[in-house]
């Protein structure tokens, strides 16, 4: 005698069971403005967002205090680079401080396969400047590469 189908719900079962989805690595990422690649990067740090919450007091007997959404914050961004030829990113900050108006671009952080190459998840950040530049610490006795830093703000997010 045959072997009864599988229900529907224990063949979807098995079927999310096979797949499994791993995590990928923190280590390969980029960041583009436009269309153009401004470069790969060692470290991307605080990015994020905040929704403030406002909470109110209800009156009479029940005493209960809601939450509500207030406003959100984009957190800055801060990249960190090894120091090269390229000037891109600090005439970009140069243009902010010289004009003292920043030039707003759509800017996408990627994070790559472990081949380096293919695409696999994307955060749009919309109207992003740079506010802040550190230069790379210099030592005569180091061994390190030089490394500079670029926090950016933005107006808006959105995941790719």
């Amino acid at each position: 005698m045959a072997d009864p189908a599988p229900a529907p719900d224990q063949g979807q079962a098995a079927a999310a069971q096979a797949v499994r989805l791993d995590p990928y690595r923190n280590y390969n990422f980029k960041l583009e403005a436009g269309n153009d690649v401004q470069g790969h990067f060692t470290s991307c740090s605080g990015f994020g967002v905040d929704v403030d919450v406002i909470r109110y007091r209800e009156g009479g007997e029940r005493q209960i205090v809601h939450a509500l959404a207030g406003p959100k914050t984009y957190r800055e961004v801060t990249f960190q680079y090894g120091v090269t030829d390229s000037r891109d990113l600090f005439d970009w900050f140069m243009k902010a401080v010289t004009d003292g108006a920043p030039e707003p671009r759509n800017v996408s952080i990627v994070l790559l396969a472990h081949d380096g190459v293919t695409e696999k998840v994307r955060w749009n950040l919309g109207a992003a400047w740079p506010s802040s530049w550190r230069g790379a610490a210099l030592d005569a006795l180091g061994r390190e590469v030089a490394i500079e830093s670029l926090t950016l703000v933005f107006e808006t997010l959105e995941r790719a």
